[in-house]
């Protein structure tokens, strides 16, 4: 396979190195969480006394959706790590390339942010995320848990592209064309945990716009509604009321 590059703002990384670094991250993952009691589905949540805010400006949108990346990867890395008894084998296979598939996307972010992220100086110590109000012991409960995360997941990217500022260095036109591809991969996630749970529900009325110019096409939430929903999951308060909103 050859050693093939993409370039971003004028940085450029080896398709190699960046695969190198991904999986990186997913074993150091695997080992932190292999080291946590099989029997306890809950991760421990960090003090709530810090609170994330997010600027006002194209990488306080870019941090946000990183957030969310880096909330569903580490919800993937958890399932993987100890999957239910009733997991088939290719469920397992099915939640370790979802599982891969949000590492990547949050490994691209943060690449994209650079300097720029909210957590560039916060070394090792990353968010844990607190998934204790799901039902992780069973392969339906795991499916529903999966699917509510894709759902947020997508109506977030639905409602994040438009909000992105016109700037004089045309970054703007880079960074819509970076979230449209997560977009895309965020939606075939979620038809398909939908369709596990029940077939034919990727489209389901609960996710569908029923009415107005919209209607027909998947729900689109504002950051506000967004934060509001995974808020129990992260441990500090996350403020989004601050970032661009036209």
């Amino acid at each position: 396979m050859s050693d093939s590059a993409f370039s971003f703002l004028g940085r450029t990384l080896r398709r190699r190195s960046f695969l190198r670094v991904a999986g990186a991250t997913v074993a150091s993952s695997a080992l932190v969480l292999a080291g946590c009691d099989s029997n306890d589905d809950t991760e421990t949540p960090a003090p709530t006394t810090a609170s994330l805010t997010f600027s006002n400006d194209n990488f306080g949108l870019l941090n946000y959706v990183y957030l969310l990346e880096q909330l569903e990867a580490a919800f993937y890395q958890k399932v993987v790590s100890s999957f239910p008894s009733d997991f088939t084998a290719a469920d397992r296979a099915a939640f370790t390339d979802l599982r891969d598939h949000e590492v990547i996307h949050r490994e691209t972010l943060k690449y994209a942010l650079g300097s720029n992220a909210y957590d560039a100086n916060a070394g090792t110590n990353g968010m844990v995320f607190d998934f204790s109000s799901f039902a992780l012991t069973s392969r339906t409960g795991v499916y529903t848990a999966a699917r509510t995360l894709e759902d947020v997941g997508v109506a977030a990217y639905n409602g994040v592209a438009k909000l992105l500022q016109v700037v004089t260095d045309g970054s703007h036109l880079t960074y819509l064309k970076l979230l449209v591809k997560l977009a895309s991969v965020e939606a075939r996630h979620a038809a398909f945990v939908r369709d596990q749970l029940q077939a034919s529900s990727f489209a389901d009325t609960d996710i569908v716009t029923a009415a107005g110019d919209l209607a027909g096409l998947d729900t689109v939430k504002t950051p506000v509604e967004v934060t509001a929903l995974i808020a129990k999951y992260v441990p500090v308060t996350i403020v989004a009321t601050s970032l661009p909103t036209t």
